[in-house]
């Protein structure tokens, strides 16, 4: 069976209206797509130094998608965010790091995003063999009643001493403490990039009136994509960001800036539309929007993975960071999820929307 057939069998009733679905309001030929001389075309003439640039070579240029403007991420920090226990009972292999750091190697993976503390214990070992992306900030959530913040864990230079290539952080855009955590990351972000690393930003919304009895606009297309737009305002390298599920976040709730003609101008109710509104925050996909690939809900995660996936490449993003529904099963399935996904980036059938 071919590649593309396999993906078109896992999209199912959907595929035709994923994969013949064209852009109409913001035009495929107004991006920075993804391509092997992306760097070259939006860094070259950047502030970033030829560190930072050799930092982003090495990860674009590594595992299965390596050199094809593509990245795919393993993010593994959920013992934190999501406390180890539940995070690792269904694989308690992976309370062990170097567990994790193996799995996206298997998978031939881009890079690997943890913990300071995953990542130095496997320093020596493996920051040669794989890009480390250190993820400096963390929302502990041992504390009660939990709040919507997030704590630095450690060090620039830290990350910096144990062979990263890259810092990742999160901001929560919209919580109480989101103008600290903005001044404390982009502050954090200038220190790798003058060390030689680039920056990776989770850009999630966090704030409870964005839950309404009728909708959660946490991933509201207009609400994330300018979360975007204020990350890459803040220098980041790349934007990781939850797949829209909705839009109107501003006109719903009633605040921040909006009117109707902007909707109408800039999207429709397609999934594809409301990721190319994130992309088109992203400076129109000069600074690459990876995903991510959700949860774990169990036999549907290969297809949610895979049409995640197809929606992100035909909207004009640049990959996937796929972790949970990859270590929540035995390494060769997390193995084999990964690798498809890795395949739609791949599959020259599957082209820009």
């Amino acid at each position: 069976m071919t590649t593309i057939r396999k993906i078109t069998d896992l999209l199912g009733s959907e595929a035709l209206w994923l994969l013949e679905h064209q852009c109409t309001l913001i035009s495929k030929e107004s991006l920075e797509l993804p391509a092997p001389d992306y760097l070259e075309k939006v860094f070259i003439n950047s502030n970033r130094n030829p560190q930072v640039l050799r930092s982003l070579a090495q990860l674009f240029g590594h595992g299965n998608l390596g050199d094809s403007g593509y990245l795919s991420i393993l993010p593994v920090d959920q013992g934190i965010e999501h406390s180890a226990a539940f995070s690792f009972y269904k694989n308690p292999e992976y309370f062990k790091p170097g567990n994790i750091v193996r799995l996206a190697i298997e998978a031939g993976c881009n890079g690997v995003a943890s913990t300071f503390g995953v990542l130095a214990l496997n320093a020596r070992k493996y920051a040669h063999k794989i890009p480390f992306i250190v993820k400096i900030n963390h929302n502990e959530l041992l504390t009660y009643p939990n709040k919507h913040d997030q704590v630095i864990f450690g060090k620039v230079r830290e990350a910096w001493n144990l062979g990263a290539i890259a810092v990742g952080a999160t901001i929560y855009f919209g919580s109480k403490e989101s103008n600290r955590q903005l001044q404390e990351i982009a502050e954090a972000f200038a220190q790798a990039h003058e060390l030689g690393m680039a920056t990776i930003l989770w850009c999630y919304t966090r704030n409870d009136a964005f839950k309404t009895e009728e909708q959660d606009y946490h991933s509201a297309a207009d609400l994330t994509g300018q979360a975007n737009h204020l990350g890459v305002t803040i220098q980041a390298d790349i934007i990781k960001q939850k797949l829209p599920s909705t839009n109107y976040g501003f006109r719903d709730i009633q605040f921040g800036k909006y009117s109707k003609e902007m909707y109408e101008a800039l999207t429709t109710d397609h999934p594809i539309d409301l990721c190319r509104l994130q992309v088109a925050n992203c400076y129109m996909g000069q600074i690459g929007l990876i995903n991510s690939g959700g949860g774990s809900e169990g036999g549907s995660d290969l297809a949610e993975a895979v049409k995640t996936a197809v929606i992100n490449k035909r909207a004009g993003g640049m990959g996937l960071i796929l972790g949970r529904k990859a270590f929540q099963r035995p390494m060769k399935e997390g193995v084999e999820i990964i690798q498809h996904v890795q395949q739609v980036y791949l599959e020259k059938e599957i082209t820009i929307a």
